[in-house]
């Protein structure tokens, strides 16, 4: 699944220059240039996270962070130019998530956003106290293992990590770069097959059928979907 990324700020170059290594981070990035577009843009476009600039015509960035806030949890990074305390503090204070001062990196700033993507991820996933049925075995997530009939399943640890990040996103399709990325981690330099390896082990304790799996699917062109049992 695509992230999408609302970038609000009135300065041309920095804008486009935001969009566009977003990009190819592999977000959708949505361009706004003033408050009121920002706030068309949003209600349109749904983003999942909106990098806000402070300072806007139209509608200031505080009035716009309020504005969303008040109808979004959507996480929101403002940016600025100024870097008094003040600043910081009443946009924290208006539900901002986090606050970038200008001149930032772009690595710097695509950290965060990662972090806060992390964060909101784990915040939807499941109840790690409670065991979840996921076809023939019951995955218990606070005790980092996979159970049938109530026995001990042995299952590799990132066999069992890429489980439990699939539990967290049901439904959502994932490439083989992203799961890598989120399972092994950035800087791992494996190859994609290690993905499908592990699927494929995944795929023979949770599929009736492993051979023709119904909850751990295939996309074709795209990646991998662990869907929700019917």
């Amino acid at each position: 699944m695509t992230r999408t990324i609302l970038v609000v700020d009135d300065e041309t170059t920095l804008r486009e220059t935001l969009v566009e290594a977003l990009e190819l981070e592999g977000y959708r990035a949505i361009p706004a240039a003033d408050g009121r577009e920002a706030l068309a843009r949003f209600r349109a476009d749904h983003p999942d996270l909106v990098l806000l600039d402070l300072m806007l015509p139209e509608l200031s960035g505080v009035e716009v962070c309020r504005i969303l806030r008040a109808e979004s949890a959507v996480p929101i990074i403002m940016l600025t130019a100024k870097d008094g305390e003040v600043d910081k503090v009443v946009g924290l204070e208006l539900g901002a998530d986090d606050y970038v001062t200008k001149p930032f990196s772009l690595r710097e700033l695509t950290a965060r956003i990662r972090a806060i993507f992390r964060r909101t991820e784990l915040a939807a996933a499941p109840d790690p106290q409670a065991p979840v049925a996921v076809g023939r075995v019951q995955v218990d997530l606070a005790g980092h293992r996979i159970l049938r009939d109530g026995e001990p399943v042995p299952l590799k640890p990132k066999a069992f990590e890429l489980l439990a990040f699939l539990l967290g996103h049901q439904g959502q399709v994932f490439t083989r770069d992203q799961l890598l990325e989120r399972v092994w981690g950035y800087d791992y330099a494996g190859e994609t097959r290690t993905v499908d390896v592990h699927v494929h082990w995944l795929r023979a304790e949770i599929e009736t059928d492993p051979g023709e799996p119904l909850l751990l699917q295939t996309v074709r062109g795209v990646g991998y979907v662990l869907r929700r049992p019917a």
